[in-house]
């Protein structure tokens, strides 16, 4: 990897009309040594969120709009996200501001370092500004990931992601997949990355999911990938022979 790698930006939203002005500006300001693109996937927002975005693309020429016609899920939003990436390598934000962009240049630098697309490099909220039962709820699933898929990155739903986009073309689709991304890109063979960013209280706007909605789904959600993980080749090598 070169240091003017071109990153695309994935931020699935849902309701967000007040946070994505502010988060586009932290971008900007933050992100203004790299060459990138933003793309803000509108997953079926009721708010005006849709043509506060459009409005954003007067200011800022390398934001990107695609709009999906009802709500799908972050997991497909992101897909769609990668799927219209114009570059290879890919960084993952939430649209509530929680995430600090100033940490994308700092993950681009750890990816060029170790100059290897099957590298996966996930974020680690060490100061959560959540509430004690969201963090509860989530040191819970944390134990189940270590427990039934020998998952050992410490924070598996931070949102704030950097991998390369045939790294997640790769990865079997299904919904909610993004909650398991390390295990599945260890699936692939890639390398995994824990670093530790920085995590913000949310300025605006509530949460699109519950605790006992992520728990009920996280049940059967584990099953399903424990039958991936078991299901895909061992220490598996190839080279061509010359």
């Amino acid at each position: 990897m070169s240091n003017t790698s071109k990153i695309s930006i994935v931020i699935p939203v849902k309701n967000e009309i007040r946070n994505v002005q502010p988060l586009t500006k932290e971008i900007s300001d933050t992100c203004n040594s790299l060459n990138y693109e933003i793309i803000f996937i509108n997953d079926g927002s009721t708010d005006g969120t849709e043509a506060k975005l459009i409005n954003l693309k007067h200011k800022y020429d390398n934001l990107r709009v695609i709009t999906h016609n009802k709500s799908f899920g972050q997991s497909f939003a992101i897909k769609t996200g990668v799927l219209h990436a114009q570059y290879d390598i890919i960084v993952t934000l939430d649209g509530d501001c929680q995430n600090d962009p100033a940490d994308i240049p700092i993950m681009i630098k750890k990816f060029e370092k170790e100059n290897n697309k099957l590298l996966f490099i996930g974020g680690v909220r060490k100061k959560r500004k959540d509430n004690l039962t969201k963090r509860l709820a989530s040191r819970f699933g944390r134990y189940c990931r270590i427990v039934f898929l020998k998952d050992y990155h410490p924070d598996s739903g931070c949102g704030i992601k950097l991998f390369h986009k045939s790294l997640f073309l790769s990865m079997p689709y299904f919904d909610h997949m993004h909650r398991f991304l390390p295990a599945l890109a260890k699936r692939e063979g890639a390398k995994i990355i824990a670093m530790n960013v920085n995590h913000r209280k949310r300025l605006d706007g509530a949460s699109n999911y519950t605790n006992l909605g992520r728990l009920l789904v996280g049940i059967f959600d584990i099953l399903g990938v424990m039958w991936l993980i078991k299901r895909s080749p061992k220490n598996f090598n190839s080279k061509e022979k010359k």
